[in-house]
């Protein structure tokens, strides 16, 4: 309790202004600071920078310890939060692990077992649905929404007008729907 004491009093005097006893107080913290890092378990270099980030906290914090409160729980919350901080940043870092199965249990990242199957029958199915549409409607979907042409470009193909593509392209995307619905019940 003694340390407690020197600590608490040396930060008193600190607030008060006294740059000697602020010294002291920082050069006292170090080996309990030290210590509580590597309590966290905080291992290495790494206990240094959890003392350098603990005293700029302290210098950063200093004016609110209250000095009628114990000093050293003050300076341990402080620390255990530096230090799990620290810890947060070092466990970000990706560590290669040698595990077979843990890579035979991976999801394949690539399309399911047939799913190019369920995509070919749809394909076809759409194909036999734009088939089966009237002529213009037809030419509208095949033009402007299969091989992307502009209406200008499609109209000097088809000899229709622009509003004439519109309203077949419409129509065409109406029966369509209405026919890959019920293909699909």
């Amino acid at each position: 309790m003694a340390l407690e004491g020197e600590l608490a009093a040396m930060m008193a005097a600190a607030q008060r202004g006294d740059a000697a006893a602020y010294r002291a107080l920082l050069k006292a913290c170090l080996p309990v600071v030290a210590g509580i890092a590597r309590a966290q378990g905080v291992r290495g270099e790494a206990v240094d920078d959890v003392v350098q980030d603990t005293l700029m906290t302290v210098h950063a914090a200093r004016a609110s310890y209250d000095p009628a409160r114990p000093f050293l729980p003050w300076l341990g919350a402080i620390t255990r939060r530096r230090a799990i901080d620290r810890l947060r940043r070092a466990g970000r870092r990706p560590v290669e692990v040698h595990d077979p199965l843990a890579f035979e249990a991976e999801a394949d990242p690539g399309p399911a077992p047939g799913a190019h199957l369920e995509t070919r029958e749809r394909g076809a199915a759409l194909a036999r649905a734009v088939a089966a549409l009237p002529e213009g409607q037809r030419q509208a979907v095949e033009h402007l929404g299969l091989r992307e042409l502009s209406l200008e470009e499609t109209a000097a193909l088809t000899g229709r007008t622009k509003g004439a593509l519109k309203v077949n392209l419409h129509r065409a995307i109406k029966a369509l729907r209405a026919s890959l619905t019920r293909e699909g019940e």
